[in-house]
């Protein structure tokens, strides 16, 4: 009798301790799943809050992205501004005449898209400038009021081409187009650091005196470039 009542009692406390052991598990389990459930918001809260702080709520465009333009200026930027659009938009025009020729050396034709890659921003980039100032673009009539399209006229606007000169360049062909497209684009470069360097040398807003200096800073280095270019096209 007491063999079995021994027997019986250990049977019990095996079951009990298993069923302890089964029951601590499905706690442990429990735990770790109430912990990964109330951590994982805690993380996509914490992106919501990096993004929210890093972007414009308004725009959702990171602030900071685009400096400010200072109110200060004075007759210099503003013509430097107003002259320099115009300026840039014929370069770009020439560009897009060397890209529409099929013809083109490989070089040509990344020059033409280096230019238009540069001088696209920086005429956004005054006319933002403009705006800021309440001012606004020159139109080309205004330009030819000026008498400044001819080349090489010493004018504010030295450097543009003529229509005929843009007529002729749209004609050619080959390296007779190459070389009409270089020597223009040289004078051109050429009447625009000139521009910029009187906006360094009288200009008072801080931005645009450092957009004139990006200005010479690139376009001297295009025209060195330019000038081998031309050096190495065949004797017309």
């Amino acid at each position: 009798m007491n063999k079995t009542t021994t027997l019986a009692a250990l049977t019990l406390a095996s079951a009990l301790a298993l069923t302890g052991c089964a029951t601590g598990t499905e706690d442990e389990n429990a735990g770790s799943e109430t912990t990964a459930t109330s951590s994982a918001p805690a993380t996509s809260e914490a992106t919501a809050t990096d993004t929210a702080t890093a972007s414009d709520p308004a725009t959702g465009t990171a602030t900071g992205a685009a400096e400010e333009i200072s109110a200060e200026h004075n007759d210099a930027d503003v013509m430097f501004a107003q002259m320099m659009i115009p300026h840039h938009q014929q370069a770009i025009q020439m560009s897009e005449i060397m890209l529409a020729k099929q013809d083109q050396d490989p070089q040509i034709r990344q020059l033409a898209e280096q230019i238009k890659a540069a001088q696209g921003p920086e005429i956004d980039r005054m006319n933002a400038m403009l705006s800021a100032w309440g001012r606004e673009p020159m139109g080309m009539g205004d330009m030819d009021d000026m008498g400044g399209m001819d080349h090489g006229s010493g004018s504010g606007m030295s450097g543009m081409m003529s229509q005929e000169d843009l007529d002729r360049l749209e004609a050619a062909t080959g390296d007779e187009a190459a070389r009409l497209f270089l020597d223009g684009m040289i004078e051109h470069h050429k009447g625009a650091v000139d521009m910029a360097q009187g906006e360094v040398d009288n200009g008072q807003n801080p931005q645009a005196v450092a957009l004139a200096e990006q200005v010479i800073t690139d376009q001297e280095a295009e025209i060195t470039q330019m000038e081998q270019m031309l050096q190495e096209l065949p004797a017309s």
